[in-house]
């Protein structure tokens, strides 16, 4: 096989468990996916010419120590992505209540499934690429808050690895007893190889919307407003020192590619051994732009739906919010698609 799944154990933090390394076998690519924190593809790389391998998904450097669960590699944001105003859900009448856990302890943010073990599904390995899938059930693995949502669900996620692009399917099941509000949002941190830059200033961004949602304290107000300044990235542009946390809205590329999938973001650098291309399906309508204070790496975050999606549907505002029927399923993939640049 031309590419291959290995199994090793490592430890980040009080957790130890599988750590699972989709590579190539030639070892040109490789990627490392850790079930036991969150199912993130903690790392993505390519092989330099000096033999050394190259990040493209940034990893705080001391994870093993501090593994923040929301701060490296490719967190996967469900039910919810961004922040659940107050930690309050309503949803068919009956109000649910989250713990309020983001940095101002004010709201719940990013849901259930970043910061918990998942279970190692299976692997397969194949001559374009090898694959790993993990699973999250609500009522299995988090039974203290099962109630604390109106459905049990399931999420499994497939990571694909290929020689240009790293692939993110993802297919919800709503094993009930209700229906199922959801949304869904990956949150990767980027950082080109072959950049040396103090932080990402020199980094050039493309993204293709239209409109970014306004907000007040990191909620939206319901409003989209236009895009000007220093957040208007659908020409490419370097981020420079624009600090960024905002939801964008309004996808302006036409789906183009395999299976419908639409461009959303370029991300690039004129010293980087390649640029990222960011592509997804249509349900993917949302693009969150981040730079974390270290300004170490920038976010491109591709979200089903708006920050506090759910109180916006309350007040018949189209967020993105889905509702699942019970024993319904849905499923969506995005790719990360790297362009080695041709010296």
């Amino acid at each position: 096989m031309a590419f291959q799944v290995r199994e090793g154990r490592e430890r980040a933090g009080d957790r130890t468990g599988e750590v699972l390394e989709l590579v190539a076998a030639d070892e040109s690519v490789r990627a490392e996916v850790w079930p036991h924190w969150g199912f993130n593809c903690l790392r993505w790389q390519v092989r330099q010419s000096d033999g050394r391998w190259a990040d493209i998904l940034y990893a705080a450097a001391d994870w093993e120590t501090n593994p923040v669960p929301t701060r490296s590699g490719h967190p996967i944001l469900f039910p919810f992505p961004g922040r659940l105003g107050h930690g309050t859900l309503v949803h068919e009448g009956r109000r649910y209540t989250l713990p309020a856990n983001d940095a101002t302890k004010s709201h719940a943010i990013h849901g259930f499934t970043p910061r918990y073990r998942w279970r190692f599904i299976e692997a397969a390995e194949g001559d374009d690429c090898a694959a790993v899938t993990g699973e999250f059930r609500l009522g299995m693995d988090l039974p203290d808050l099962a109630d604390r949502w109106p459905a049990d669900f399931a999420l499994a996620v497939t990571y694909r690895l290929y020689r240009d692009r790293l692939r993110v399917e993802a297919r919800v099941r709503n094993l009930g007893p209700g229906t199922l509000p959801f949304g869904l949002g990956y949150h990767p941190y980027f950082r080109l190889p072959g950049v040396h830059d103090p932080d990402v200033g020199g980094h050039v961004l493309q993204a293709h919307v239209t409109a970014v949602w306004e907000a007040v304290e990191n909620l939206p107000t319901g409003r989209r407003g236009y895009l000007t300044g220093d957040r208007d990235f659908r020409q490419p542009r370097p981020i420079g020192t624009t600090p960024l946390d905002d939801v964008f809205t309004g996808v302006g590329a036409a789906p183009s590619g395999p299976g419908g999938m639409a461009e959303l973001a370029v991300l690039s650098h004129p010293r980087a051994l390649g640029r990222v291309r960011l592509w997804a399906d249509p349900d993917f309508r949302e693009l969150v732009l981040f730079t974390p204070p270290h300004r170490q790496a920038v976010a491109i975050e591709p979200y089903t739906c708006s920050a506090d999606a759910a109180n916006l549907a309350l007040h018949g505002i189209d967020s993105g919010w889905k509702i699942l029927p019970v024993g319904g399923e849905w499923a969506a993939a995005v790719e990360y698609r790297w362009e080695p640049i041709e010296v």
